[in-house]
């Protein structure tokens, strides 16, 4: 969807024209990923989908809206032409064909999150990142992935991962704090780099393979020399954790961004601060950098991704978010509502649109069977259940969780021990979702 476009000039020469919103997503967007020639992109989101975007005279047009994660979906990466890999909190990795969108291939490695993804750059392994402390590698053969060493050690969290340039080596970043370098055939360790003493959130291998930057859950960001194990330059620190990288594919250019809501952009060159820029509006989850770096893609808890002209800045940059979000709210809304919003309304809307989000519209809930929406991808096990929503059974399901009421759905458990508020939030439900017309007040929602 094109909100606008502009064109950012180079000296006298006029470069790529980029949208100032990406826009597709029902629920905010993880991280987002540009192909080779800054001609595509790849964004993950809370809605679970994956979406391929073509950047063309300025629009950024949806190719397609990839459903296969049954969680968040956190990370994705081209793999050539054609494919691309993603992970998500549901601890699966897809093999993606980007021709049409289908899924290729899955693989399921148990229930913890998988939280980052990197491809080497043959587009011939594929490295992933998890909570069950390990890393993965995956081999790309054709339409399948075949796993091929489990990298393991670590204390904590995996939370980012990259390979070196003949693809050969395995740079992992962990909470525990720690980054190594594993030979990827084998999946031995060869040594630990570094050790920060705090968890290490996110990192960026540089040209040269010398060097690489990473950002921490104490708002350092340094980059490391890579054979001495030792800070070879300290940037400026976030007053967050670091929650985003990027490094602009000619290497010219790095940025960070935080859970501050900064964006920091620098030359590569001589480490200068070029640019900084904030987001009064929440965290940086994900950034990208066309080469050069005239221009910032970044993503937080919006459901779009918005552009900042780095380079000419714009003498008035408003920031394109809505504040407070439907799912912040205060603590003089309606009970129920206020349920509703924390609870229910990042993956549901209450209105006839499903609006791109990750479960079905809750519009006329009341009475329908379970699993039974048209045009909703429900899960097997959901598809199988056999009775109605009504107050009882809405109220049985955040009484006892999903995984009692509906097992083997996708719906993430949210649970509400309070009578008080669940009594609330099913009265709110009835309320908002009833049709129009059917007597029921509705209060006209400000449905989300």
């Amino acid at each position: 969807m094109l909100v606008g476009g502009h064109a950012v000039a180079a000296g006298d020469e006029p470069v790529q024209a980029w949208p100032e919103r990406l826009q597709g997503h029902g629920g905010p967007v993880r991280s987002v990923a540009l192909d080779t020639d800054d001609k595509r992109a790849l964004t993950t989101s809370f809605d679970y989908s994956v979406i391929l975007w073509r950047f063309e005279t300025g629009e950024g047009e949806v190719v397609h809206r990839m459903i296969g994660h049954e969680a968040a979906a956190n990370d994705a990466a081209f793999a050539g032409e054609q494919r691309a890999v993603s992970v998500g909190d549901d601890g699966s990795v897809i093999l993606w064909n980007l021709s049409d969108g289908a899924v290729l291939d899955r693989v399921d490695t148990g229930d913890d999150k998988m939280l980052a993804v990197s491809v080497s750059a043959d587009g011939q392994f594929a490295a992933t990142a998890s909570w069950d402390r390990t890393a993965r590698i995956f081999a790309l053969e054709g339409d399948r992935l075949s796993e091929r060493a489990v990298l393991d050690g670590h204390r904590g969290n995996v939370n980012a991962v990259a390979f070196s340039q003949d693809g050969g080596r395995v740079f992992t970043a962990s909470y525990d704090g720690a980054i190594r370098v594993f030979e990827r055939e084998s999946g031995e360790m060869l040594r630990e780099v570094y050790s920060h003493g705090w968890g290490v959130n996110v990192m960026r291998l540089l040209p040269g393979e010398t060097h690489l930057a990473f950002g921490a859950t104490d708002g350092a960001v340094a980059v490391i020399d890579i054979a001495q194990g030792a800070v070879f330059k300290q940037l400026a620190s976030h007053e967050r954790p670091v929650l985003s990288l990027a490094l602009s594919r000619d290497g010219s250019r790095l940025a960070s961004g935080g859970g501050d809501g900064r964006i920091r952009v620098y030359d590569t060159g001589e480490w200068g601060l070029l640019e900084e820029f904030e987001n009064p509006y929440g965290p940086v989850w994900g950034l990208a950098l066309p080469s050069g770096g005239a221009v910032a893609l970044y993503a937080g808890l919006d459901d779009h991704v918005n552009t900042w002209q780095v380079a000419p800045r714009e003498p008035f940059e408003p920031v394109e978010s809505q504040f407070p979000r439907r799912f912040q709210v205060s603590a003089e809304d309606d009970l129920g509502r206020r349920q509703f919003a924390r609870k229910c309304s990042v993956c549901h809307t209450l209105t006839p649109d499903g609006g791109n989000r990750a479960g079905p519209t809750l519009y006329g809930v009341f009475g329908r069977r379970v699993g039974t929406l048209p045009g909703y991808p429900y899960s097997d096990a959901l598809k199988r259940l056999d009775f109605l929503w009504d107050e009882q059974t809405i109220s049985d399901l955040f009484d006892h969780g999903p995984d009692v009421v509906t097992p083997g759905s996708k719906m993430p458990i949210q649970r509400l021990r309070s009578d008080e508020e669940r009594d609330a939030l099913v009265a709110y439900l009835k309320r908002a979702t009833a049709p129009e017309g059917s007597g029921a007040d509705s209060q006209g929602e400000q449905k989300q």
